[in-house]
């Protein structure tokens, strides 16, 4: 729906996941949509390099959250928080509960 805000279904994915569940690591998120562990790792490299997330090492895993010293990240949740209300009831019980 929002790919071409986002730039794909990866992106909008890894976002939307992030939003509702406040932190995730690549191969969880990946295995949550079936997706391939390489395209989380893409979009999660994207958009820490952009300063939207950080990661932490926990063990052996990057864990990542949202930036907080972001200005722009309450805006974006805004955003991701009525994507989310308007998915349909399937899907957000599929992926997001």
């Amino acid at each position: 729906m929002m790919e071409a805000v986002f730039g794909s279904v990866a992106a909008q994915c890894v976002l939307l996941y992030l939003h509702n569940y406040s932190e995730g690591y690549a191969r969880g998120i990946a295995a949550t949509f079936d997706m391939s562990a390489s395209q989380v790792f893409k979009q999660l490299r994207k958009f820490e390099d952009g300063g939207l997330i950080v990661s932490r090492t926990i063990g052996k895993t990057r864990v990542y959250s949202w930036n907080e010293q972001n200005l722009l990240i309450a805006n974006l949740r805004l955003l991701l928080q009525s994507l989310l209300e308007s998915l349909p009831e399937a899907e957000v019980n599929r992926y997001y509960r």
